[in-house]
């Protein structure tokens, strides 16, 4: 007879913390894989392909903010508009103010309109 997933979730559910540690162990042992590595995965596709990390990011500015001056500015220096651009952009958020950016430039942009005082979002 098969154990349902809720029989192995009230199981587990009823054991101390260390056993479920050991659980955790023998599994990783008996199945040749880490269970951080498995969370990091995620759901299995076949077992064929782990998920692709995404590359390629888009800033999006959601809200300007209280300082619009020092966003219009820090939105200039990102994307190299000009100011009637950068206001234009600024003041129709949420737009996506530069796209296809790698990871480091995209993380750089967001720390530097979010010290200006906007909301931004990558995507």
């Amino acid at each position: 007879m098969a154990l349902s997933k809720d029989d192995i979730i009230n199981a587990v559910a009823d054991m101390s913390v260390m056993e479920v540690v050991e659980l955790i162990e023998a599994m990783e042992e008996k199945f040749g894989v880490s269970a951080a590595a498995a969370v990091m995965a995620g759901p299995a596709g076949g077992g064929e392909a782990a998920a692709e990390e995404q590359t390629e990011f888009d800033l999006v500015l959601t809200a300007a903010g209280d300082k619009k001056v020092n966003v219009i500015k820090a939105v200039r220096e990102i994307t190299g508009l000009g100011l009637k651009e950068a206001k234009g952009a600024v003041d129709g958020a949420p737009a996506t103010i530069k796209e296809a950016m790698s990871k480091d430039d995209a993380e750089a942009a967001k720390a530097k309109l979010e010290e200006a005082g906007a909301t931004v979002e990558l995507k």
